[in-house]
């Protein structure tokens, strides 16, 4: 299948690839004004991931799975973006764009910058795709929508958007599982899950489960490279405001002095800089415990082939899907 955007799409992968230090520079400057979580390495990071989204192989994988795309009658999708992490609205755009519809953007406060620059470049390379992309302050005048937000702002959505086609998203977090037969590689590489983006997004590692007795020595041993995250102010607030909740209340939990290991029996969305544990006896128990919090897991990090390699959940290729939601095959089924 020949989709009559894709050149355009993989040049912009191209740019995005090989934009400067200066302009890397400027582009984190300008985001860390809005949100202090974006720091240079987040953003960098974002793009890079964009970048490899963007990538030949992966997007001719990804749409020569969608024949009716793009539709022959565009319809226009009101897309609310979420702030968490730089960039994270851009696969919904990317989606309502290839699908042949109209993307109607409301913005997160948090994050204008990186999306605008985005498109800005976008345009530039098809000026066309320009007609297809309206910024609005308040959503109107649509005919499907995608919401991303909270468990909170998920009512709120259900409440305005629910007689309309939707994918509305919610919280959501990633989980990990430990046999303690994990090299010291496997659990660095464990870390980059935990901390990458401060562990403010959904295919962040925020559970680890692990078999009873287990000993974290070898794991905070491995993580210990990761320490400078304890640097960043707002990093640092959550961290002494967790700790001291935990000591004041008596609550039993690990600490290496920048990141608070607790354990849980249910909850699976930790606090920044807390990274729950939960213990199983074997792996039946674990299968069952996994079947029952399966909508409240993005993905899996594990050494078993079924799961996403360690390292890797921060490294999502275009069809791994937000909460596991077909967002083409939504876009192109709607009448």
């Amino acid at each position: 299948m020949n989709h009559p955007q894709l050149d355009t799409w993989i040049e912009l992968g191209n740019e995005l690839k090989s934009i400067s230090e200066e302009t890397l520079e400027d582009l984190a400057f300008r985001a860390g004004q809005r949100n202090p979580w974006f720091t240079k390495g987040s953003v960098e990071k974002a793009i890079n991931g964009i970048a490899t989204l963007l990538k030949e192989e992966n997007l001719k994988s990804w749409v020569q799975n969608y024949p009716d795309i793009p539709v022959d009658l565009p319809k226009k999708i009101g897309v609310v973006m979420a702030g968490n992490i730089p960039g994270v609205g851009f696969h919904d755009l990317l989606s309502i764009l290839l699908s042949g519809h109209i993307a109607k953007v409301k913005y997160s406060s948090q994050d204008q910058v990186i999306i605008n620059f985005i498109l800005n470049k976008l345009f530039n390379l098809n000026p066309q795709l320009s007609d297809k992309v309206e910024i609005v302050d308040k959503l109107k005048d649509f005919d499907a929508v995608i919401a991303t937000g909270s468990d909170n702002t998920g009512r709120y959505f259900d409440y305005y958007f629910g007689k309309y086609p939707n994918i509305i998203r919610r919280n959501r977090t990633s989980a990990a599982i430990l046999t303690g037969e994990e090299s010291d590689k496997e659990l660095k590489k464990l870390g980059e899950d935990i901390f990458t983006y401060f562990g403010l997004g959904c295919r962040n590692v925020s559970l680890i489960l692990v078999p009873e007795g287990y000993d974290f020595k070898k794991f905070f041993e491995a993580i210990e490279d990761f320490n400078s995250v304890i640097n960043h102010h707002k990093y640092n607030n959550n961290y002494d405001y967790n700790k001291s909740i935990y000591l004041v209340n008596k609550e039993d939990h690990l600490d290496n002095g920048f990141l608070l290991l607790k354990k849980t029996d249910n909850q699976i969305v930790s606090p920044i800089s807390v990274v729950y544990y939960k213990e199983y006896k074997n792996k039946e128990e674990l299968h069952n415990y996994l079947e029952s919090a399966n909508d409240k897991i993005q993905c899996i990090v594990g050494q078993d082939d079924k799961f996403i390699g360690f390292g890797e959940a921060q490294n999502p290729k275009p069809w791994d899907y937000a909460d596991n939601i077909d967002t083409l095959h939504f876009l192109s089924n709607l009448q």
